[in-house]
């Protein structure tokens, strides 16, 4: 099953994750260097829920800014 919500469609997003070496110039230091850039992912906060969905219960994965926003109805 994919990490995407079935209410509205949240997945996951890519970014990166920048190493650096080195103390900021503001606190005194010569300046930070990059030693790196990996790529990363960052995912939604799904969780799994048993939702009454056209009448019948099935479960679902739905972020939990959409629980929080009652868009889904849960089972009983």
């Amino acid at each position: 099953m994919a990490k995407i919500c079935v209410v509205c469609g949240k997945k996951p997003l890519s970014g990166n994750k920048i190493s650096r070496r080195g103390l900021a110039k503001r606190k005194g230091g010569v300046g930070e260097n990059l030693t790196g850039i990996t790529r990363r992912r960052f995912l939604p906060n799904l969780q799994r829920i048993r939702a009454l969905i056209d009448g019948t219960i099935q479960s679902v994965r739905v972020c939990t800014k959409c629980l929080k926003a009652q868009k889904v109805l849960k089972a009983a």
